[in-house]
């Protein structure tokens, strides 16, 4: 019984440990390689979408816009690529 619980106490601190090293490979573009904010808004309104601001945030840009139906997008780009970053269970909306 007390191999089962020291093994659980260690996979949940390496899981602890894991979380915010995760969070941190989104976006560790340097600077020197960062594209423009108006590639990521020439890009974005080549889609449709209208864009209200674009900021950088967490070594991303951060992006709120609205598409032609009025539906809003929050999302997060890789700096470098301007691909989206896929949201994790734990992202925030709060801007």
């Amino acid at each position: 019984m007390r191999r089962t619980s020291v093994a659980a106490t260690l996979v949940f601190a390496v899981c602890l440990g894991a979380g915010p090293a995760a969070a941190d490979r989104a976006c560790t573009v340097p600077l020197a390689d960062w594209q423009p904010r108006n590639a990521l808004q020439k890009k974005l309104e080549g889609e449709g979408w209208t864009v209200l601001s674009i900021r950088s945030d967490d070594g991303c840009y951060k992006v709120r816009a609205t598409n032609t139906r009025g539906e809003r997008l929050k999302a997060k780009y890789d700096p470098a690529s301007l691909e989206r970053i896929p949201r994790t269970p734990g992202d925030s909306d709060d801007d």
